[in-house]
């Protein structure tokens, strides 16, 4: 590499890769995002005097749009399994200004990617080893991110700009006594990128309790009244807005990044107070227990209470059990919070667990139990310690609990949709066959899982929960309801997570998926994927050409009117960007 130039830059190209890649830096509004930019021009770009690391940048792009932001930088999704050196990054300020790259992107040959929050797994943004010279990706966060309520609305709504976060988007509402109450972890999120995929939570009423005004148990994507979208006009590209009464907007609501959203409007409730109550005494076989078994059960837990999450580490006997309830009063022995992300030993991992994941990268997977029982020590040791077994607060800070410097491992796994009387069956039934298979491979002395299972309940996109007038559910949600089954009222998620690079897990993954797609079938229920983590597994996540052009697509036509399926969703998508310039290589498999 030449000296001068990594002088002059003052990074060398090593430099950049590891911060560009590796290191992340907060933004105000709380995102993440990798750091040391390249601007267009500088001496360091394609389109300056100089090169990085040897003349390896790409190509300026030609004529681009005066006024915006443009820089080469690094991107890596949530678990780092997608990483690009650098790629041509924009920032821009207004709908306007996307207007303006949409039809510059038409003009020149070029791609158009949102960019958001990165929080995630698949490849709907960038494809690996795919090549990226007119690739633009679109940062959302920087500039497109306001937020404004409208709490005297019937139903009370907020408006946002597609880089806002969940995190800033609840805040807002929580100043006006509004909320949400079916929410993803992370309110890093952004909500282009949440409905994107069809955002939710663990959230479920408890036996009795109704759902209030405003809220739902579905996807984040039920909950939008309007949107609108940067679409191809017959002769350019311009905005549309979309009610929720226009059949158009139904593929929109979860769109898979194969539109660009400008704007959007969503209805909320009023806000309530939660108690989140942590227990890690349980042994699995109890708390999995099949349906209607006496014990502390997950759906016992459920019935009671609610919401219910369980994460289960490897090779260990007692799960931690979160269970989440309604409770307007403080109850005596809980701790009231005041802000969210209340359980810091997961996000701070301590050495012993580094060491430990280092160990495992560095090829030595047997050490997967002590792996899982440390983590099961320091959870129980960090819920003590920070008092975090019962937690009270209002409900955005009771159900965001992930940040960006949580352990970052890949998931695979899936939603089952079914009947909420048959969540314990559900659950035994993967869960022991889970266990048969982890041990399967120990006595061989093989470890192709090494993180913990994550079991999670919440509702569907139902119509009454929708307080304006409505054309429907999202077409593509993996919790739309289906007409065929109107006793089909929960979906079940059912992920386990692993090490990146652990050998032997993404042929594990496979297995685990066939099991799902063959065992959670037929009148009782049905498999579907969830967006924004790994599926269509073979060699490798994303693969199965069977998975992504059959069976998927399929699990979208079955009890569904062939007016509003899989089919209309992608003749939707291919008349609103005909010149696919909202697309990679990977979406042109998927949606063609």
């Amino acid at each position: 590499m030449p000296d001068s130039n990594d002088k002059r830059l003052g990074l060398s190209r090593r430099g950049f890769l590891a911060a560009g890649a590796g290191a992340l830096a907060a933004t105000a509004a709380g995102a993440w995002t990798p750091v040391y930019a390249i601007p267009l021009g500088s001496s360091g770009s394609a389109g300056g005097s100089g090169s990085l690391g040897g003349g390896t940048t790409l190509p300026a792009p030609p004529s681009f749009p005066d006024g915006i932001e443009l820089a080469q930088q690094a991107y890596q999704n949530w678990s780092k399994e997608i990483m690009l050196d650098s790629v041509w990054t924009c920032h821009p300020k207004s709908a306007d200004d996307v207007v303006r790259l949409a039809n510059w992107a038409h003009a020149n040959g070029y791609k158009l990617r949102p960019r958001g929050a990165m929080h995630g797994w698949t490849p709907l943004t960038v494809v690996n080893g795919a090549p990226v010279d007119k690739v633009i990706l679109v940062d959302t966060i920087k500039h497109l991110n306001g937020v404004s309520v409208n709490a005297g609305g019937s139903p009370a709504t907020v408006t946002a700009g597609p880089g806002a976060t969940l995190d800033a988007i609840t805040t807002a509402l929580q100043a006006q006594g509004l909320g949400f109450a079916n929410l993803p972890a992370p309110g890093v999120l952004t909500i282009a990128g949440s409905l994107a995929v069809d955002a939710h939570g663990a959230a479920l009423p408890a036996n009795g309790q109704a759902t209030t005004p405003g809220h739902t148990y579905g996807s984040l994507s039920n909950l939008v009244t309007s949107l609108t979208a940067v679409v191809w006009d017959g002769s350019a590209y311009a905005q549309k807005t979309y009610s929720r009464n226009d059949p158009q907007i139904k593929p929109l609501l979860t769109n898979l990044g194969r539109t660009f959203l400008t704007s959007v409007t969503l209805q909320a409730g009023q806000n309530f107070r939660m108690r989140c109550q942590s227990y890690t005494d349980i042994k699995w076989t109890e708390m999995f227990g099949a349906k209607g078994a006496s014990g502390r059960t997950f759906e016992s837990y459920v019935a009671s209470n609610g919401g219910v999450e369980a994460i289960w580490y490897p090779f260990t006997e007692k799960p931690w059990l979160k269970v989440w309830s309604v409770a307007p009063n403080k109850p005596a022995g809980s701790r009231e919070v005041t802000g969210p992300y209340n359980y810091p030993f997961s996000d701070n991992l301590p050495e012993v667990i580094t060491d430990l994941l280092g160990q495992m990268n560095a090829g030595a997977p047997g050490i997967a139990p002590l792996f899982g029982q440390t983590m099961y020590s320091t959870t129980v040791a960090g819920l003590a310690a920070t008092n975090a077994n019962d937690i009270w607060g209002w409900s955005k800070d009771i159900q965001f609990y992930i940040k960006a410097t949580t352990l970052r491992l890949t998931e695979g796994g899936g939603a089952v949709i079914t009947n909420r009387a048959n969540i314990g069956q559900v659950i035994h039934d993967f869960t022991h066959w889970f266990n048969e298979r982890i041990e399967f491979y120990k006595a061989k002395g093989q470890y192709p899982l090494n993180g913990p299972v994550e079991i999670r309940c919440c509702g569907l996109d139902q119509a009454a929960d929708v307080k304006v007038p409505s054309a429907g559910a999202p077409t593509i949600s993996a919790m739309r309801p289906r007409p065929d089954h109107p006793e089909w009222d929960t979906a079940i998620w059912l992920n386990v997570l692993g090490v990146p690079g652990t050998p032997g897990m993404f042929e594990f993954y496979r297995e685990m998926e066939q099991w799902m797609r063959s065992h959670y079938t037929g009148n009782d229920y049905t498999f579907r994927p969830e967006w924004s983590k790994g599926w269509a597994f073979g060699a490798n996540p994303y693969t199965d050409g069977g998975i992504i052009s059959g069976a998927l697509p399929q699990s979208y036509r079955d009890g569904v009117p062939a007016s509003d399926n899989w089919d209309t969703a992608r003749a939707a998508f291919n008349t609103l960007d005909p010149h696919r310039i909202y697309s990679n290589s990977f979406m042109d498999q998927l949606l063609p």
